[in-house]
C-alpha cells in the first residue's frame, strides 16, 4: 500500500485464512529508493518460540514487467540448500503458506486501489533481525537451510501450548532424510540421547531427528511416510511413558507410572519380591537402580514395551523399529533388537 499509495498504514490489517484480519503496529517504515519496508514485532504469545520479539522485515519494490511475484530471502532468512522440504533447493526458505497469504493480502491491497484482477510485477524480501543467529540454534543447518530462518505456517495463527514449530520441524526432518537417501533415522528425545544414537549407529546428522517430546508426531508422520529403520533414543524415564502408550513425552502430560512398570517387569519375569519394589518406587531411575541392584534387566524389559507401543502406532507401516533407554549421562541401560510390525520379528537381545 505504501508503495502505491505513499503512506503507511499503521496498524496494518493483515487477512489470514479463516476469515481472519488481525492488526499489527509497525515497528518501524521506510519509503524510498524505489522500495517499501515495513516491520513488525514478533509475539508468539505461549508458544516455546526463540523467535518470540523478532523484528520481521519485508521489503517490497517493483518487479519487471511480466515476472510476477517474487519472494527474495532478506538478511536473516535462508535459503534451501536440500531436497526433501516444501521447496526446491536455491529458494528462499519462504514457505508455501506463508506466500499465498502474501499474495491473496497483495491481491487485495490491488483491488482497494482500483487495480481488482490485476497480477502485480512485485519483489517481496522478507528479512529477520538476527536471523542468522537465531537459525544457528534451531534444526535449519541440519535440514540444509542455510543463512536464517525460516518463515513458516499454513493459517498465521499459533495455537497456545501448540509447540507446532517443533512438530513443523520434525515432519520436515523425516521429509529430508527421505529426499537425502537414508533409510534409518533415529529419533532422539534430546542432546544426550542425540550422542548417544550417533555413537552407536554411525548415522549422519540428516537422519536424526530431534524428537523432543512428540513421540506421537514422529510416529504418525513416519506411518504416512515410511524408511526401512527407526531407532527410538532416549532417557528412561520419557521411554517408560512411550511404553504405557503416551504420545506426548512432557512431565506436564504424562507422567511416569510406578505400577505400569512393574507390570512390565511381571510381564518380564520379574520376582514378586521385586516387583513390589518397583511398584513402590517414587522415580523411573529409582525403580531402575532397584532393578539393576537386583540383576533384573528392567531397562530392556521397558525398551521392549515402547518398541511394541511404537509399532501400534505405525499401524503395519513396514518400519523396523527398536528402542534404546539411555541414562542422564547417556549410558546405555535398555536396548532391543528391530522388529517390523509387518513381517518377521528379529532375534530379541
Amino acid at each position: 500500500m505504501a508503495l502505491l499509495t505513499g503512506e503507511f498504514p499503521d496498524p496494518v490489517v493483515v487477512e489470514l485464512p479463516h476469515d481472519r484480519h488481525p492488526a499489527f503496529a509497525l515497528t518501524a517504515e521506510h519509503l524510498g529508493d524505489g522500495e517499501a519496508m515495513a516491520a513488525i514485532t514478533k509475539d508468539a504469545g505461549d508458544d516455546p518460540d526463540l523467535t518470540h520479539h523478532a523484528v520481521v522485515r519485508v521489503r517490497v519494490r517493483p518487479g519487471l514487467p511480466g515476472s510476477g511475484l517474487v519472494f527474495r530471502a532478506g538478511v536473516g532468512v535462508g535459503t534451501i540448500t536440500r531436497p526433501g522440504l516444501p521447496l526446491p533447493p536455491g529458494e528462499p526458505a519462504i514457505n508455501p503458506g506463508p506466500r499465498r497469504i502474501i499474495a491473496a493480502n497483495l491481491a487485495a491491497a490491488a483491488s482497494a486501489l482500483g487495480r481488482a484482477g490485476e497480477s502485480p510485477d512485485v519483489v517481496v524480501e522478507v528479512g529477520v533481525d538476527n536471523g542468522a543467529e537465531l537459525a544457528s540454534r534451531t534444526l535449519n543447518p541440519r535440514l540444509g537451510v542455510e543463512g536464517g530462518l525460516s518463515i513458516l505456517g499454513t493459517t498465521g495463527v499459533v495455537v497456545p501450548y501448540s509447540c507446532s514449530a517443533w512438530v513443523d520441524s520434525i515432519r520436515s526432518g523425516v521429509d529430508v532424510a527421505r529426499a537425502s537417501g537414508a533409510t534409518h533415522v533415529a529419533a532422539c528425545t534430546g542432546s544426550t540421547s542425540e550422542r548417544t544414537a550417533t555413537e552407536l549407529f554411525g548415522l549422519p546428522e540428516v537422519a536424526l531427528l530431534d524428537m523432543g517430546d512428540f513421540a506421537g508426531a514422529v510416529l504418525k508422520y513416519l506411518r504416512r511416510h515410511p524408511v526401512d529403520r527407526l531407532s527410538v533414543v532416549g532417557g528412561f524415564a520419557k521411554l517408560t511413558k512411550l511404553a504405557e502408550g503416551h504420545l506426548d513425552l512432557h512431565s506436564g502430560r504424562s507422567q511416569v507410572n510406578p505400577e505400569h512398570l512393574a507390570t512390565i517387569a511381571r510381564n518380564a519375569g520379574a520376582p514378586p519380591e521385586l516387583l513390589a519394589s518397583i511398584g513402590a518406587s517414587g522415580t523411573a531411575l529409582g525403580a531402575l537402580q532397584i532393578a539393576q541392584e537386583a540383576g533384573f534387566p528392567l531397562g530392556g524389559a521397558v525398551a521392549r514395551a515402547a518398541r511394541d507401543a511404537a509399532l501400534g502406532v505405525l499401524a503395519g507401516a513396514p518400519i523396523a523399529v527398536d528402542v534404546v533407554c539411555v541414562d542422564r549421562a547417556g549410558e546405555i541401560v535398555g536396548r532391543c533388537q528391530p522388529r517390523l510390525s509387518a513381517g518377521r520379528i528379529e532375534e530379541e537381545s
